[in-house]
C-alpha cells in the first residue's frame, strides 16, 4: 500500500464511520474554548469540564478574567495539571485579548500564538474549531496515531502536522484532528491498543495480531 493509498483508505474509513467528530471540551463561545484548551494541556478533557463551569460563571469575559486575582483564579483551577502556570497564563491571555484584540479571539495563527499560554497546537485547535481553518492540531494522541497508522514519520509535532496537511484535503483537515484524537483516546490507546476491534486495522502497519 502506497502512502497515498493509505491516506485515502484511512480518510475514507473515517468519513464513512465517523462523519461527526467534535471536541469533547464544553464551551459556548471562542473565549471559553480558548480557556478550556489552555487548561487541557497535559490534562484530561473530563477534568477540564469539571473545572470550567464555575470558572466561566465567575469570569464570563476576557475583561473579567484579566481583572481577576491570581488567588481567585487558582482556587477554581487548582485541580488541573500545572495550576500555577495555567492560572498566570489565563489572566495574562485575557489581558492581552483586551489590550491587543478588543476582547475578541483572533483567527490568525500567529496572532493566537502571541497570546500567553498559546502554542501552535492550541492555536490550531482554535483556528480549526472556531474559524474552520484548514489546519490540524497535533497533540500526543494525534502524534502517536499518525505514527502507528504510517501517516507520518515526523519526529516533532510540527513535522507530523506538515505531513498530515500535505496529504489530507483542506476541507477535511478541521475534522481530521478530531478523528485522530478520538481514535487515540478510545481505540489506539498508548497502552494496550484495541487492534482487534479497530476498523482501521486492515490499513495499519502497526497492528498487533
Amino acid at each position: 500500500m502506497t502512502l497515498k493509498e493509505r491516506y485515502a483508505a484511512i480518510v475514507g474509513w473515517f468519513m464513512e464511520n465517523r462523519p461527526i467528530a467534535e471536541s469533547e471540551l464544553h464551551f459556548d463561545n471562542p473565549f471559553q474554548l480558548l480557556v478550556a484548551v489552555i487548561l487541557s494541556a497535559q490534562c484530561t478533557d473530563k477534568r477540564v469540564n469539571m473545572v470550567t463551569p464555575a470558572l466561566f460563571r465567575a469570569y464570563p469575559t476576557p475583561a473579567a478574567l484579566a481583572a481577576a486575582s491570581f488567588d481567585d483564579v487558582y482556587a477554581l483551577v487548582r485541580s488541573v495539571s500545572y495550576p500555577n502556570s495555567k492560572t498566570r497564563h489565563l489572566i495574562d491571555m485575557a489581558a492581552r485579548l483586551e489590550a491587543d484584540f478588543a476582547g475578541e479571539v483572533p483567527s490568525d495563527i500567529d496572532a493566537l500564538m502571541s497570546l500567553p499560554g498559546v502554542g501552535r497546537k492550541t492555536a490550531n485547535v482554535i483556528a480549526s474549531i472556531v474559524y474552520d481553518k484548514p489546519v490540524i492540531a497535533v497533540d500526543t494522541h494525534v502524534f502517536r496515531v499518525s505514527h502507528r497508522l504510517g501517516l507520518s514519520r515526523g519526529s516533532t509535532p510540527y513535522e507530523v502536522e506538515q505531513d498530515l496537511e500535505r496529504h489530507i484535503p483542506p476541507a477535511q483537515r478541521p475534522i481530521a484532528h478530531h478523528w485522530l484524537i478520538l481514535h487515540g483516546r478510545y481505540t489506539c490507546t498508548a497502552r494496550n491498543p484495541r487492534c482487534s476491534s479497530c476498523g482501521l486495522s486492515p490499513f495499519c502497519p502497526s497492528k498487533s495480531e
